[in-house]
């Protein structure tokens, strides 16, 4: 299978770029990124040519993989989609409900196959959780804190623009919601706060009756980085483990699970776009109720 490889960041070269070229069924045909020359670098680094346009690194491809802000995600999927693409994205798929709606419109409508990469998603431990505990039932609550460190000067993450602007609701709230949405189920009212140092909480109500509560940041204190997940009901607690796979490691099987989807001509991927959507109506759930100091609906 032919990939397509968007975005020159550290996530598209250590994450994307080296998944691709580990995988035995993927043949990395080229790199295009918003500035020519680092993806000149990225791709001469896996020896591949780099593409000036977007439309002509789509001709090329079979499946694009996109690694870029999510803005400019959406527009590249669109017109992928659009053009009969497969499409491996990352999260968030889009930073509104609106944008979200035509990703999947134009993935569905065209056909194709989808996997959004939210990481634990495919990773062996936490796959393995979900499972479990969705097939147990009985859960009451969960919590979930996830805080992060971006912004410190070793981190490559930095200087990313739209992770400031749109901060940890939009970058790590993704992951926290990949989890607790198989397992609780989805997700119909959303209250938020924010904290210092790029804190917000969130307490949700889910559809079935279970209540839960998320803490986020990306400008955690160094000492107090955190990854939690605690899941509270009839069965007693359960806390999700740690994964010893890399991102990498986990985008391979990302790739293997795409590559399902394309080989069997299915389009029911549990990570495919319209999941991402589902995501992305919480997300923008939760920054209307941080913007308006109330409990906000979200759409089923």
């Amino acid at each position: 299978m032919r990939f397509g490889l968007f975005g020159t960041g550290h996530w598209a070269a250590e994450t994307h770029a080296a998944g691709l070229d580990a995988h035995p069924r993927a043949d990395l045909v080229g790199v295009w990124g918003r500035d020519p020359d680092k993806a000149a670098a990225l791709a001469a680094r896996y020896g591949v040519p780099a593409f000036e346009d977007v439309d002509t690194l789509i001709e090329a491809c079979d499946t694009v993989a996109v690694a870029v802000a999510p803005d400019i995600q959406v527009e590249i999927a669109v017109r992928a989609a659009t053009a009969g693409r497969h499409l491996l994205l990352d999260k968030p798929l889009a930073l509104n409900v609106a944008d979200a709606d035509r990703v999947v419109e134009a993935a569905v409508g065209s056909n194709v196959a989808s996997v959004v990469f939210f990481t634990g998603r495919y990773q062996p431990e936490v796959a393995g959780f979900i499972a479990a505990t969705a097939a147990a039932g009985g859960w009451h609550t969960a919590q979930v804190i996830r805080f992060a460190s971006i912004f410190q000067p070793s981190s490559p993450y930095a200087q990313s623009p739209w992770r400031r602007e749109h901060g940890a609701l939009w970058d790590v709230g993704p992951h926290a919601l990949a989890v607790l949405l198989p397992v609780l189920g989805r997700v119909a009212r959303v209250s938020a706060a924010d904290g210092p140092g790029g804190l917000v909480h969130l307490l949700l109500s889910h559809a079935d009756g279970a209540t839960s509560t998320v803490s986020l940041t990306l400008d955690a204190p160094p000492r107090s980085v955190a990854a939690e997940f605690v899941l509270y009901g009839e069965s007693g607690i359960e806390r999700l483990p740690a994964s010893g796979a890399s991102a990498a490691t986990a985008f391979g099987v990302a790739i293997d699970q795409l590559l399902a989807e394309v080989d069997a001509g299915t389009r029911d991927h549990r990570c495919d776009v319209r999941f991402g959507r589902e995501v992305v109506s919480v997300l923008a759930a939760a920054e209307a109720a941080r913007a308006q100091g109330t409990v906000i609906d979200v759409p089923a």
